[in-house]
């Protein structure tokens, strides 16, 4: 890393060690919030789908804002209002204001969203795909330590608040991070690009070929991760005649292959293969996986397949997004802005198409379903991977520059 963006990098990659505790935090403290808002699971579970709803509806904004003002404002102004997320959550003395506060979080998921992976390709440009996917990595990484630090408060019998409290004073101490931090100003980001992407591409790229094709990417690829996590461990119990104390183990191995997948991928994507042939590899990969789930109920079997699942369904939405602003560079947050949001509809509807499927009562019905999803993500990868291959005076798969 360059060492001038080092501290912004440092900051934005602060930011989503505390998002991945975000994404978990309502459903892990769910219990507590219940109680507190006299409601049931169910409440907690459309104040989950909430905060998808202030992404999906604010996605397409925060892109178009990245662009006009630049990424630092509105990475600024996302930690604020996830500290004030942070902060209500716990103090909220209805679920309505509760409900506020979860929209809330998601318009600063979609603000982070779009100011960060911009300004990650512009500060790395020649590695854009691994800075990227360490977001991914930074993200799993809080999530692996929330269950902890909730552990902890419950075994001393402290406010389930702290919980909430502590990533909100995070937010606010790194924001002065990431002011004092230097970003890439707007024209010397803009000339490093015009060069790169002269030197790179021999044809201009198509919106409405490729770059729908990556819109496609991120609603299978988020739909995948989605369908993975949400049916895993009913899968085991109800066709696999695991535990439940052994069906729930299954989220673990998952999350196990999920980080260590993406910290080979930062290795990796620097020197030896390119984010094109990854989005075509892994749903191959998670296709398969699926196929062997289906045809083999074997818990053992099952616990290797839901490692295998977390490692190829990890880090495809970073780079899907790292292929579109490298191919899209100029409108980098709007191009940003839309492929999230194909990816918030996932998070959005695949809950509810999944659970529709279940009710039919063969869960099997939903992995089939899953094997449909990954041939259209397959599908789409390798129209981009053929087209980059056209676009583009380098090789495709291993990139020696």
């Amino acid at each position: 890393m360059k060492n001038q963006y080092f501290k912004a990098a440092s900051g934005m990659y602060i930011n989503y060690f505390l998002l991945g505790m975000v994404n978990i935090i309502l459903a892990s403290n769910m219990p507590s919030l219940t109680e507190q808002w006299d409601t049931d699971s169910t409440g907690i579970s459309y104040l989950i789908a909430a905060i998808g709803i202030g992404r999906l509806l604010t996605y397409g904004l925060s892109g178009v804002l990245s662009d006009k003002f630049g990424r630092k404002p509105l990475i600024m102004v996302s930690s604020v209002i996830m500290g004030v997320f942070l902060i209500g959550i716990p103090f909220s003395p209805t679920y309505e204001m509760a409900f506020v506060f979860a929209l809330l979080a998601g318009i600063s998921n979609s603000a982070m969203d779009a100011g960060t992976y911009p300004a990650l390709t512009e500060m790395f440009p020649e590695s854009a795909g691994s800075a990227s996917v360490m977001v991914k990595a930074f993200g799993s990484l809080g999530a692996t330590i929330l269950p902890f630090i909730i552990l902890f408060l419950t075994t001393n019998q402290l406010f389930y608040g702290f919980a909430f409290l502590v990533p909100a004073v995070i937010y606010f101490m790194n924001m002065f991070l990431v002011l004092s931090a230097s970003f890439p100003r707007k024209s010397e980001a803009v000339s490093k690009e015009e060069v790169l992407h002269s030197n790179r591409f021999i044809t201009e790229p198509k919106f409405w070929s490729e770059g729908v094709a990556l819109i496609i990417i991120g609603f299978t690829s988020t739909a995948l991760f989605t369908v993975s996590q949400i049916w895993l461990p009913s899968f085991g119990q109800e066709v696999a005649g695991m535990q439940s104390s052994s069906a729930i183990k299954l989220l673990s191995y998952y999350s196990v292959g999920s980080l260590i997948s993406v910290l080979l991928l930062s290795i990796l994507l620097n020197k030896w293969i390119k984010p094109v042939t990854v989005i075509l590899l892994y749903p191959m990969i998670t296709l398969l996986t699926v196929i062997i789930i289906l045809t083999i109920h074997s818990p053992i079997v099952l616990s290797f397949s839901s490692f295998f699942l977390g490692a190829s369904t990890a880090g495809i939405f970073q780079l899907t997004i790292a292929i579109m602003t490298e191919l899209f560079w100029r409108k980098k947050g709007t191009v940003t802005g839309i492929v999230a949001t194909a990816s918030s509809l996932a998070s959005v509807i695949l809950p509810i198409a999944t659970g529709l499927i279940a009710k039919s009562g063969d869960i099997s019905h939903i992995f089939l379903f899953d094997c449909f999803i990954a041939t259209i993500g397959i599908l789409a990868a390798a129209f981009v991977y053929y087209r980059y291959k056209k676009l583009t005076q380098h090789q495709t798969i291993f990139d020696h520059g």
